[in-house]
């Protein structure tokens, strides 16, 4: 899968209360999560974001609470893919579980605010084409690039009977 979008770049150690505050946890309805997704860091963020924009983060980005609905909130502004220098173990795996493709890279922080990115998620390879830099990030094992490409945990599982 080829993902392009504009870059929403952020630092090292977003937390998920960052990414959706608590006060919003009685929902899980994407749509509602995504109308309040970064407020507390960024207040434009959901007004910002088109359809296939990217997130990229410095490290340990969705440290923090083990809620599920950072992703879910995310996945509600219609964010394509994450990309971060490291990630909170939890959030890693409720991305793959709801089907956020998240990729691992070194260089995220080389990546400018506002840049387009066209991102080859099989592949792991991020194409700067502001820039005109390319970085490669680690690749999902093929099991976990199953259910990301199934759309999460649930559909994989669903496919498999």
């Amino acid at each position: 899968m080829i993902v392009k979008g504009q870059a929403h770049t952020f630092a090292d150690n977003i937390n998920t209360d960052d990414i959706i505050a608590a006060k919003y946890l009685d929902s899980t309805d994407p749509a509602f999560l995504a109308s309040h997704c970064m407020e507390n860091i960024r207040k434009d963020f959901h007004a910002s974001v088109k359809a296939g924009d990217i997130v990229v983060a410095g490290k340990n980005f969705g440290c923090g609470s083990s809620r599920e609905h950072a992703p879910v909130a995310l996945k509600g502004c219609a964010i394509s893919c994450v990309i971060a220098e490291s990630y909170a173990r939890i959030f890693y795996r409720n991305a793959i579980n709801i089907g956020l493709p998240i990729l691992v890279c070194k260089d995220a922080s080389k990546i400018q605010q506002g840049n387009v990115l066209e991102v080859d998620i099989a592949a792991g390879r991020i194409k700067d084409l502001t820039a005109q830099e390319t970085y490669q990030s680690d690749k999902f094992p093929e099991f976990m690039q199953k259910i990301v490409d199934k759309g999460g945990l649930i559909p994989w599982v669903l496919s498999q009977k």
